[in-house]
C-alpha cells in the first residue's frame, strides 16, 4: 500500500497520554543530544514501554504498548524510518491516524497545521505472528527553525503482562484497542504491554515461551539483552497468564508453583508496585492462579492480589474463541481498573512520603488570583456510548484545595462510571468531586477523570464548565 493511505480511527485515549520516563541507555551513553532537535536522544521525546535503546540513532519497542510523545513547534513533522512498517499517531490529541507501509520519510502532517505549539504521539504495530514489521524510530524532522518541546510526565505506571490477549489480536487496532491501554488511559496512568503471541507462563518442551521469563528482557527475542529496571519502576503490575500452558501439558501443580516463583520475581524488581494476577479469562488455571497468589500473601507480601475475572466477558465480547473484540476489551477494562485504582489509591506517589498527623496552625490564606480552564474529550466512543475525559487546569497564583467540577449534557448522556473522582448526575447535569488523594491543584497544575457514559443518539459536547462555581475557560 501507498505511504499516503491513511485511515482514521477513533483514539482509545490519545487524549493526555504523556510520559517523560528516564532515558538512560543501555550500554555506553552517546554525546548528549540537543534539545529539541528531534533525534532519539533528544530529552524533549519521552519513551513509554521498553524500549532498546542501544544504538543512539535508532530506538527499537519491542513489546506491544509502547509509545513515544513530545511537543513540537511549526507547521509540519515527519517521522524517520528505517525499512517499511505500520504505525498509528495522534497529533494535538485527534483521532488516531493509521499508516501503512511507510518507510523512510514519513508525512504525518500532509495538510500543514496552524502555527504554534503541537503535541504528537507514535504507537507503532506490535510485531509478530506473520507481522514482521521494522518498528525502527530514527528521528523527527520539522520545520526549519522548529524545534520539539517537552512533554509533562504522569507520575504512575501499569505494566500488563500475558500473551496474545494482552496484546490485543483480533482487536480492531491490536494494542490500542486492548484491555491495558483503555485501563491505563481510564486511570490517567502511562502503561505498556508486555506480552508474546502463544506465550506461557512455563516454558515447555514442545517450545512455548514463558513469559515469565521473557520478563527480564528487554524485548520478547530469545537473543534480546537484560532489561534494566532502574529505566523506570512500575506502579502496578497486572498478569494474566494461564490460557495457552494447558494446551502444552503444564501441571496444576507446575503452574501453580512457577507462577508463585514469578510473582516473587517481578516483587524483586518492583518492591513498591501493586500486583494482580487475574484468573485468565478462559477459566483455565484459575484454583492455581488464586493459590499461588494466597502463597505469596500468606508470605507476608499484602500487596498482591487475585481477580476473580469470572462473568466479565459479555456474551458478544469474543472475536473467537478465546480473543476478545473491542466489546469484550472495553468491558474487562470497565471492571478492572476501578480494581486497580483503589489498590493505587493506598501507595504513595513514588516520591512523595505521608506526613505525621499534626494540628496545623491557623493561617490566612495566601492572596492571589484564582481562574481555571478545562479540556473535555471524547477518548472512545461506540454505539450506544463512549469514553470521556475532563482536564482542569489551575490557571490562578493559588492552590486549589478540593474541586467540585459542573457541566451539562444536553442530549441525554448519562454516566455509568467515573474514576479519579466521585459524580452525581441530575437530569443532564454533572457534578464531579475529587478523590481523596487529588484534592489539591496548585497553581499551574491540572488534574483528570474520565468516565464511561451511555447516550442515546447525538453526543454534544458540553460548552460550560464551572469549578467551585466559577466559570472557567475552554482549552
Amino acid at each position: 500500500m501507498s505511504v499516503s493511505r491513511r485511515r482514521s480511527i477513533v483514539a482509545a485515549g490519545a487524549v493526555g497520554v504523556v510520559a517523560m520516563l528516564a532515558a538512560t541507555l543501555l550500554g555506553l551513553p552517546p554525546a548528549r543530544a540537543a534539545n529539541g532537535d528531534g533525534s532519539p536522544t533528544d530529552p524533549n521525546i519521552a519513551f513509554v514501554g521498553r524500549w532498546d535503546k542501544s544504538n543512539s540513532t535508532a530506538y527499537v519497542p519491542n513489546w506491544a504498548g509502547a509509545y513515544l510523545k513530545t511537543g513540537f513547534t511549526g507547521t509540519t513533522v515527519k517521522l524517520r524510518q528505517r525499512r517499511t512498517i505500520d504505525l498509528y499517531y495522534s497529533i494535538d490529541g485527534a483521532d488516531f491516524t493509521y499508516l501503512t507501509n511507510v518507510s523512510g520519510t514519513v508525512n504525518l502532517t500532509p495538510a500543514p497545521l496552524r502555527a504554534g505549539n503541537h503535541t504528537l504521539l507514535v504507537s507503532y504495530r506490535v510485531v509478530g505472528g506473520s507481522y514482521t514489521g521494522d518498528a525502527v524510530f530514527q528521528g523527527l524532522t520539522l520545520d526549519a527553525g522548529a524545534t520539539t518541546l517537552p512533554t509533562p510526565v504522569r507520575p504512575r505506571l501499569i505494566e500488563f503482562v500475558g500473551d496474545s490477549i494482552t496484546l490485543g489480536t483480533t482487536s480492531s487496532r491490536v494494542a490500542l484497542t486492548a484491555y491495558g491501554w483503555l485501563t491505563g488511559e481510564q486511570l490517567g496512568t502511562e502503561h505498556t504491554q508486555l506480552g508474546y503471541g502463544g506465550g506461557c507462563l512455563v516454558a515447555t518442551a514442545d517450545g512455548c515461551v514463558s513469559v515469565a521469563a521473557q520478563f527480564l528482557k528487554t524485548g520478547y527475542a530469545a537473543t534480546s539483552p537484560n532489561w534494566d529496571f532502574s529505566r523506570y519502576q512500575a506502579d502496578a503490575v497486572v498478569i494474566n497468564l494461564g490460557t495457552n500452558d494447558r494446551g502444552h501439558g503444564v501441571s496444576g501443580a507446575d503452574f501453580q508453583s512457577q507462577y508463585a516463583t514469578f510473582i516473587r520475581t517481578v516483587r524483586g524488581k518492583y518492591p513498591r508496585a501493586a500486583i494482580f494476577a487475574l484468573r485468565t479469562f478462559s477459566g483455565r488455571y484459575a484454583a492455581e492462579t488464586a493459590a499461588a497468589a494466597a502463597t505469596v500473601t500468606g508470605g507476608g507480601d499484602r500487596n498482591v492480589f487475585y481477580v476473580d475475572t469470572t462473568g466479565w466477558l459479555p456474551a458478544d465480547g469474543l472475536s473467537d474463541s478465546v480473543h476478545p473484540n473491542d466489546a469484550g476489551h472495553r468491558a474487562i477494562a470497565a471492571r478492572l481498573a476501578p480494581i486497580v485504582a483503589a489498590k493505587l489509591a493506598t501507595t504513595p506517589t513514588p516520591g512523595t512520603t505521608t506526613p505525621p498527623a499534626t494540628t496545623p496552625p491557623a493561617t490566612t490564606p495566601p492572596a492571589g488570583t484564582t481562574g481555571c480552564s478545562v479540556g473535555y474529550a471524547v477518548t472512545g466512543q461506540w454505539q450506544g456510548g463512549f469514553q470521556g475525559e475532563v482536564t482542569v487546569r489551575n490557571t490562578g497564583t493559588v492552590p486549589v484545595d478540593g474541586w467540585t467540577v459542573q457541566w451539562t449534557f444536553a442530549d441525554g448522556q448519562r454516566i455509568s462510571q467515573a474514576w479519579n473522582a466521585s459524580y452525581a448526575q441530575s437530569g443532564g447535569t454533572v457534578r464531579a468531586t475529587n478523590a481523596s488523594w487529588n484534592g489539591t491543584i496548585a497553581a499551574g497544575a491540572t488534574v483528570s477523570f474520565g468516565f464511561l457514559a451511555d447516550t442515546p443518539g447525538a453526543n454534544t459536547r458540553p460548552t460550560a464548565f464551572t469549578l467551585n462555581g466559577a466559570a472557567c475557560a475552554l482549552s
